[in-house]
C-alpha cells in the first residue's frame, strides 16, 4: 500500500497495528480520505483516532488528527495514542504536517495533544454560538517531544501572551505634555504603541515614534511600568512609560504624521489632559506631577 494512491480503499486487516506497550491502535479504515483506528487498552476499546487527509502543496502532504475517548483515560493515555497516530502519519503516510483543532473548553484534549508533541499555533473563532477552537500542529522536522528542545518549544507555544506597549512623556518648555489624537478611539493618548515580538519596549517606542510621527527621540529613562486592565475590546497589557525629555513646542511642525492612526498631535496642560485623555493617562500624569512614580503601578479601569 502506497500512501496517496487515487481511490485507495484498503482492507483494515492489511494495515499495520500500532503499539505502545499495553496500548494498541487497531485499523478500522484506510481510504484516500481517512485512516481510522480503534484504541484498545487491556483488551477494552477506550476510544478512536482518525487521520483525515488534506491537500498538499508542492509535493508536501498534510492532514488533520481527530480523536474521541471514553471518560476514563487521562491525558497521558490519550497522548500516547495520539503520538502513535502522528508517527504513523509521518512514517507511513508520508505527511509533513499534522493539525488538530481542540475546543478551548477541552483542557484535557489540549493537554493530551501538547504531550503528544503538537504545538499551539492560534485560535479559530467560532460563529453562531460555536465554541472557539485551539489550532495545534506538529511538523515532521520538529524535535522529539521528549527532548529538551521539543519540550521547551511546546511549552513556549502554549504559554499566555501578554501585550506590551511603549509610550513616552514628551514635554515642551511650558510644561505641557504631547498627546496624540487617534483615529481609532475617542480618547487622546501619549505617543507610542505596541511592542513587536522579540523587541524591547524602549526600541519599540523609538520605532513607533519614527513610524507615526516621523520623529527620532532619545529615551532619558523609565518613568514607570503600568499594568492596564482589560478595556472595551482590548485585552490587558503591560505599559512601559519612558521619559522623552523637554523640547521646543515648534517641534510638532516638523512631525510627519501617519494619518491612518494619528489625526493630530497637541500640547496639553493638565486641564486638557483631564478633558481628553484616557483615565489611565490622566491618573499617570497627575501622579507624576506630585512625585516620582514607583517602578510598578496598576492603572484604574477605564469605563467602556
Amino acid at each position: 500500500m502506497r500512501p496517496g494512491n487515487v481511490g485507495r480503499v484498503t482492507d483494515p486487516a492489511a494495515l499495520p497495528v500500532l503499539r505502545d506497550d499495553d496500548l494498541v491502535l487497531e485499523p478500522t479504515s484506510g481510504t484516500d480520505d481517512l485512516d481510522g483506528f480503534a484504541v484498545i487498552q487491556g483488551g477494552e476499546r477506550i476510544g478512536t483516532v482518525a487521520l483525515q487527509h488534506g491537500p498538499g502543496q508542492a509535493g508536501r502532504r498534510l492532514g488533520s488528527l481527530r480523536w474521541s475517548f471514553s471518560s476514563g483515560p487521562g491525558p497521558m493515555v490519550t497522548s500516547r495514542a495520539l503520538r502513535l497516530a502522528v508517527e504513523y502519519a509521518f512514517e507511513t503516510l508520508g505527511w509533513t504536517r499534522v493539525e488538530a483543532r481542540v475546543p478551548t473548553i477541552d483542557t484535557h484534549g489540549m493537554r493530551a495533544a501538547s504531550i503528544a508533541g503538537l504545538r499551539r499555533e492560534g485560535v479559530a473563532r467560532g460563529a453562531d454560538g460555536d465554541v472557539d477552537q485551539v489550532m495545534l500542529a506538529r511538523i515532521v522536522d520538529d524535535p522529539p517531544a521528549t527532548s529538551r528542545d521539543g519540550f521547551v518549544a511546546i511549552l513556549n507555544a502554549g504559554l499566555p501572551r501578554k501585550r506590551v506597549i511603549g509610550q513616552g512623556v514628551l514635554r515642551d518648555r511650558d510644561g505641557r505634555v504631547l498627546l496624540c489624537e487617534l483615529t481609532y478611539k475617542r480618547q487622546w493618548d501619549l505617543p507610542g504603541g505596541v511592542v513587536e515580538v522579540n523587541e524591547s519596549p524602549a526600541t519599540g517606542l523609538v520605532r513607533e515614534l519614527e513610524e507615526e510621527l516621523g520623529l527620532t527621540v532619545e529615551i532619558d529613562g523609565l518613568v514607570t511600568m503600568n499594568w492596564l486592565p482589560p478595556w472595551s475590546r482590548w485585552d490587558d497589557a503591560c505599559l512601559f512609560v519612558f521619559d522623552l525629555g523637554v523640547v521646543d513646542a515648534d517641534l510638532v511642525d516638523q512631525m510627519v504624521l501617519q494619518r491612518s492612526e494619528i489625526a493630530a498631535v497637541h500640547w496639553c496642560d493638565m486641564d486638557t489632559v483631564r478633558e481628553r485623555a484616557t483615565l489611565a493617562t490622566i491618573e499617570l500624569l497627575e501622579s507624576l506631577a506630585d512625585a516620582p512614580l514607583p517602578a510598578y503601578r496598576e492603572a484604574p479601569r477605564q469605563p467602556d
